[in-house]
């Protein structure tokens, strides 16, 4: 049983800029190596289980100042455990659906659905923690952490594996109704010591989030700790997955690329890299397993 502790305080004002989907596609491994040896990317998360999750490890191993988050998915993606011991969770291919309003009634209302749940979080935490790589942030496919169950799991199986810090989904000015829950998760978080970001962008332009768009953001970030997500991927000849459609991957890593955009984060004069660089107590289970490196 985790117990309350002070709320993590990030060093000063900072911005953290984030690759989601890592490991997804090599596509995607190469954007993120790329935009990070010659961009403004900071930090990835890690899909453990996706199909090229091994190549986006070795290219982590060989990048120390990137920092490496865990990326959970419980929807829209492959899992990490055998279809066998979570067969309420995932179809014939051993892959979520993405029927998330339903999940997520049954991860709250059946008990057995929510043990398998829990057996499956845990699942990808060991996996990450096999990589060797140390542990920056964790976050959700399609944000499932919002919902109650998946935070409480999250919170305490997280706990055994050294997390320290998450994403907050909180972007200005946001939808009215989600406030209030925003603001409750945000407590939790707080109670249990966890870093998070104050604010973030690329929710409302997810996949769209092309030069313009950075600098529009980086023009109005408020006060406090500020992350900024993208999905950059190389060009292909088709969608990286169905749900990623209309996602405009290369503009996003042109954006990650561009030198206005590098300029324009300069003038900010903010602290930038991982959680782990902005928070102190989120550096302190890192720096460690960095010096071993």
């Amino acid at each position: 049983m985790i117990r309350p502790q002070a709320a993590a305080r990030p060093a000063r004002r900072a911005l953290i800029v984030n690759a989601d989907d890592f490991g997804l596609h090599t596509r995607v491994n190469d954007a993120v190596e790329r935009a990070h040896r010659n961009g403004v990317l900071t930090s990835a998360s890690l899909m453990v289980a996706g199909d090229a999750a091994a190549d986006a490890v070795e290219r982590a191993r060989r990048l120390p100042t990137l920092r490496v988050g865990l990326h959970i998915v419980l929807a829209d993606g492959r899992a990490s455990s055998p279809r066998s011991d979570i067969p309420q969770l995932v179809d014939d291919q051993g892959r979520f659906g993405n029927a998330m309003v339903r999940d997520g009634v049954r991860f709250f209302f059946l008990p057995r659905v929510r043990a398998q749940l829990a057996h499956e979080i845990r699942a990808q935490f060991e996996a990450f923690a096999a990589t060797g790589l140390p542990l920056d942030h964790v976050n959700t496919h399609k944000h499932f952490h919002l919902h109650p169950t998946v935070l409480s799991l999250l919170i305490e199986i997280g706990s055994e594996y050294g997390m320290r810090a998450m994403r907050l989904p909180c972007e200005a000015p946001g939808t009215l109704l989600l406030r209030p829950w925003i603001a409750l998760v945000r407590a939790r978080l707080d109670r249990y010591g966890i870093a998070h970001n104050d604010h973030v962008a690329g929710l409302a332009q997810s996949g769209q989030m092309d030069e313009a768009a950075f600098i529009k953001a980086l023009a109005t970030l408020p006060d406090g700790v500020s992350e900024i997500y993208c999905h950059p991927a190389m060009p292909g000849d088709s969608p990286l997955a169905p749900s990623m459609s209309d996602y405009r991957h290369a503009d996003e890593l042109a954006a990650l690329l561009s030198p206005r955009v590098a300029a324009a984060m300069d003038t900010t004069g903010l602290l930038r890299g991982g959680f782990s660089d902005v928070f102190p107590a989120a550096a302190s289970a890192v720096e460690p397993a960095l010096r071993s490196l």
